[in-house]
């Protein structure tokens, strides 16, 4: 709880400048609404890790009413990433290979999405795997206590607002 504490506190500063409307916080997870452009996410930070790129890592799932997409998964490593290493989720007992750029990644379509947060709804946590750019394996774990009531908020509060 005191990381999404921590995460909200932040997020609730630059609320202002944004008006990202926050719609709870659920366990370890946090919801929110942003009217411009239009999505809805939850989202959470990693159990405690130091990050060294200066960036805060999270991993969220978002819904874009605009783009009629619902449920989307994105994951900022807390690193960057080696070019040529995989990215992987791992969800409880499930395995989802990612697609990702430098330092984000993503799943690679809707179908996989929704594999994801199926997972995450029945699973206590989830840990993404990767290669840092300087070749060392890395790992940050999230507890999914919540996740599902942020997940569930966020689309909600998205779905009334078409």
């Amino acid at each position: 709880m005191r990381f999404v504490a921590a995460f909200i506190l932040l997020l609730s500063v630059s609320a202002s400048a944004s008006a990202r409307d926050p719609l709870g916080v659920f366990g370890e997870w946090g919801a929110f609404r942003d009217p411009k452009p239009l999505h809805c996410f939850a989202i959470a930070e990693p159990e405690l890790r130091r990050s060294e790129s200066g960036w805060r890592p999270f991993a969220s799932i978002a819904s874009w009413p605009a783009k009629n997409v619902r449920g989307q998964l994105h994951i900022r490593l807390r690193k960057n990433r080696r070019p040529d290493s995989p990215v992987v989720l791992i969800v409880g007992e499930d395995r989802f290979n990612l697609v990702a750029g430098t330092a984000d990644a993503w799943a690679p379509d809707m179908r996989t999405d929704a594999a994801i947060v199926r997972a995450m709804r029945s699973a206590e946590a989830m840990r993404v795997v990767a290669r840092s750019d300087k070749g060392a394996a890395f790992s940050d774990s999230y507890p999914l206590r919540g996740a599902a009531t942020a997940i569930d908020a966020a689309t909600v509060a998205c779905a009334r607002r078409r």
